[in-house]
């Protein structure tokens, strides 16, 4: 059990206003791992104060001080690395190895590509050889309330917190209930790397108290959440009373379109996608469209895979999926699993239950369907777990219609070798997102999606804009 921690307001750890202890609980032994305290009001106000006083002098920081006080947590950010790892492995139980590697590599990356970004940003600019007095100048959007989820912690909270200090935004981090100590590690770092008293501030709770009371906040100028679905659409709602900025990553229900003369590994490679975080990734490809001369044996191939697919605790070293992060979650999808049976899918493998050995911790079998069909209930909701749903088809235009048949628009992929069609489809499929063969985003790419995926876009250049005010100026006098 490790020692409960406080709030980080206005540059200091503070004790929160009220007792209202929550139990985080570590979802390979189902046991607690630490207690956390939910803010209230009064903590929420604080902290929005403490932002709200600092954003004059914040905004008014030379960028090149801002982006060197982001230089110096990308130097810190190492020597916590493994602080990191243990924490988001025993809270959210992203397997230790994993951890290390993905969850933590994934914000230093982030912090290096805003960096990158923003040294070629023009922050003021002219409009035009047409109009040599007008100025265009990208101005801090103002207090912005970051919410972030247990997924992919450091992930979120790089992409928000980087972007956001670095347009002269000060801010109220709340990270999700589920996985609080890595951001607590992280508001260790944003103190030792200098940044002022506060720029950043954090106050931990669930969505229903701090979330809500942050996003309905009068001197909150934007909320950047990622989440899901629903609670993005209520925190819509709850901030359209004081009309503030709204950017969301919400949920998706990717499909990953395999054709015939796709490469041999494509298969492979997609089960793999999928089962990666144990399927808890928005961007998962959890729909597999297969074209009907190669389905069966891409079938044979994937419940081969996910058969080797281990499962292990979150501390155990080497390659294998951990739990998913709570009960809650665990039901949810063992209630999928069983929808996909009963609604007449073929299940290949694995199944409801615990696997084989395990008889406690939130641990899921690795489970594939085939022969479903894109009305079923596993084929329009996500599941979150590991689950990956096979879907045949024929030609190319049914596999744009399948692929955009979700109210889901965040990451689609494609697999073939000819580029026409690859081309073809990343134009036609209505997502944020396309990744084709297998290669990945480039750094700076903007991560988002349409729909009732959200909006906006984190990363790179984009991800800076989110968290920037446009400003025209005419009559400007050259200095």
């Amino acid at each position: 059990m490790i020692e409960k921690r406080d709030f980080y307001i206005n540059g200091q750890w503070v004790a929160p206003s009220q007792a209202n202890d929550f139990h985080v609980i570590d979802p390979s032994t189902e046991e607690p791992c630490t207690v956390i305290s939910l803010g209230g009001q009064a903590d929420t106000d604080a902290a929005v104060a403490a932002a709200k006083a600092a954003l004059p002098g914040w905004m008014a920081t030379p960028v090149e001080e801002r982006i060197a006080l982001v230089e110096k947590l990308i130097e810190i950010y190492p020597t916590r690395a493994e602080d990191l790892a243990q924490a988001m492995s025993m809270e959210m139980g992203a397997p230790i190895d994993m951890s290390r590697t993905q969850q933590v590599g994934a914000g230093i990356w982030h912090l290096k590509n805003f960096v990158r970004a923003a040294k070629d940003f023009q922050f003021e600019r002219p409009l035009g050889d047409h109009a040599p007095n007008d100025r265009i100048i990208y101005e801090a959007v103002g207090v912005a309330a970051l919410i972030t989820p247990w997924n992919w912690p450091m992930n979120q909270i790089t992409l928000k917190v980087g972007a956001a200090a670095i347009a002269g935004c000060t801010m109220v981090l709340k990270p999700s209930e589920q996985s609080p100590l890595n951001a607590m590690i992280f508001a260790e770092m944003m103190h030792e790397a200098g940044f002022p008293a506060g720029v950043f501030n954090l106050v931990n709770g669930d969505g229903a108290g701090v979330g809500t009371q942050l996003s309905g906040h009068p001197d909150v100028d934007m909320v950047s959440f990622t989440g899901s679905t629903r609670a993005g659409t209520a925190i819509s709602k709850n901030a359209a009373d004081t009309l503030k900025k709204v950017h969301l990553e919400l949920g998706g229900k990717g499909a990953n379109v395999i054709f015939a003369d796709a490469d041999d590994k494509a298969v492979k490679r997609g089960v793999l996608h999928m089962m990666n975080n144990t399927g808890q990734s928005c961007n998962a490809p959890s729909r597999m469209l297969v074209q009907r001369p190669i389905y069966d044996q891409a079938v044979e191939t994937a419940a081969e895979v996910a058969g080797k697919v281990t499962v292990g605790p979150a501390m155990q070293e080497g390659r294998h999926i951990g739990p998913v992060v709570n009960e809650l979650q665990w039901t949810k999808i063992q209630a999928l699993i069983q929808k996909g049976i009963d609604e007449g899918a073929r299940l290949v493998a694995g199944g409801t239950g615990r696997p084989e050995g395990f008889n406690k911790g939130y641990f899921v079998k690795p489970t594939v369907f085939a022969d479903a069909n894109n009305q079923m209930t596993i084929a329009r909701e996500e599941i979150f777990g590991p689950v990956l749903t096979m879907i045949p088809f024929d030609t190319e235009e049914e596999a744009i219609e399948i692929a955009n048949d979700t109210p889901y628009g965040l990451t689609n992929y494609v697999q073939t070798q000819d580029g026409a069609r690859a081309n073809r489809m990343a134009r036609k499929l209505r997502s944020g997102m396309v990744e084709m063969n297998g290669q990945s985003r480039a750094a700076g790419s903007p991560f988002g999606g349409m729909k009732q995926s959200g909006n906006g876009r984190e990363g790179g250049v984009w991800g800076l804009e989110d968290f920037l005010e446009v400003k025209a100026i005419s009559g400007w006098t050259p200095e």
